[in-house]
């Protein structure tokens, strides 16, 4: 009797197969603990700085914003937008990094938006590209130099950060000045034919519409572009691909691999110069590496998360 063999769905991925290579989870032990995490650590941030919660930079009521002040005039900012595969997590779970940045001069937005199935992801693509429109004609308001905006996001916040960079309506997009881009995902047809695609409901064509791999212009800023050496095979194919497109269109793209780290913990060394990755981005920011006063919570959580 012949062996049946299940039907390849995608490259060399069968249904079963592809589902685990996009299951960031599948390459740790505690996931529960590492999204506790982000909410603790963010409380904490909270905590210790200056904050201005619930900043609505558009009419759907999802669209909120965080923002932690620089302590000078005519800052730099980063603007962090998180992950969860678009439908879970929220800024209140994003604000981990700000003492990184805020200690060392710059201001700090955590990105909150609408989440699948309630929202689109073509709904979700459109509120992340009005919050970074928003930060820019707001950035003398906040303190902020709308010239030194830069944008990062961690696994579907990183497809969110770029497809932002991409906004064919905001001339704002257009003057950002850098991305940090952590463990995202580029092309979204994989994403499709996986579980994921249960709440977001996307066709080929939309795939393809809110896949920025397809759609990078000769015009992109800086990037920086990180994972972390514990991530499935599809997460290391997508950073490559991405990464090698962006060179190929002109961008500056510092291609980094965090090997101690794996999806969750990354996006704790965004702003921790002890790392390879904090100190390619706060040198994006033109940003010292070393910051007066005391140690920031984002810092003192060490490689264990």
């Amino acid at each position: 009797m012949a062996t049946t063999h299940p039907a390849r769905v995608y490259r060399e991925f069968d249904h079963a197969e592809l589902a685990v290579a996009y299951s960031p989870s599948s390459c740790i032990e505690d996931l529960s603990g590492e999204l506790a995490g982000y909410a603790r650590h963010s409380a904490a941030s909270r905590a210790r700085l200056t904050v201005h919660r619930d900043l609505r930079y558009g009419p759907e009521e999802p669209e909120l914003l965080d923002f932690f002040p620089a302590p000078g005039p005519d800052a730099p900012l980063q603007v962090f937008v998180h992950g969860g595969y678009w439908q879970e997590l929220g800024k209140s779970d994003s604000a981990f990094a700000a003492p990184d940045f805020v200690d060392r001069g710059a201001a700090f937005a955590a990105v909150g938006y609408g989440l699948a199935p309630a929202h689109s992801l073509d709904d979700i693509v459109a509120m992340v590209r009005r919050a970074v429109r928003w930060l820019a004609a707001n950035a003398a308001s906040l303190g902020v130099d709308p010239d030194r905006i830069h944008l990062s996001g961690s696994s579907a916040g990183a497809h969110l950060a770029v497809m932002a960079l991409l906004d064919p309506e905001g001339a704002a997009a257009g003057r950002i000045a850098g991305a940090a881009l952590l463990s995202g995902v580029y092309d979204l047809e994989p994403i499709r034919l996986t579980y994921v695609n249960d709440a977001l409901g996307l066709d080929a064509a939309g795939a393809y519409r809110n896949s920025p791999l397809h759609h990078l212009r000769p015009d992109l800023p800086p990037l920086v572009i990180a994972r972390g050496g514990n991530e499935t095979g599809e997460y290391g194919r997508q950073h490559e691909d991405f990464a090698e497109v962006a060179r190929r269109m002109g961008a500056p793209v510092v291609s980094l691999v965090e090997p101690e780290r794996h999806h969750f913990d990354l996006p704790y060394d965004l702003g921790r110069p002890e790392s390879r990755l904090g100190a390619a981005v706060l040198t994006q920011m033109g940003l010292p590496l070393r910051a007066p006063g005391r140690s920031s919570v984002a810092s003192a959580i060490g490689h264990g998360g």
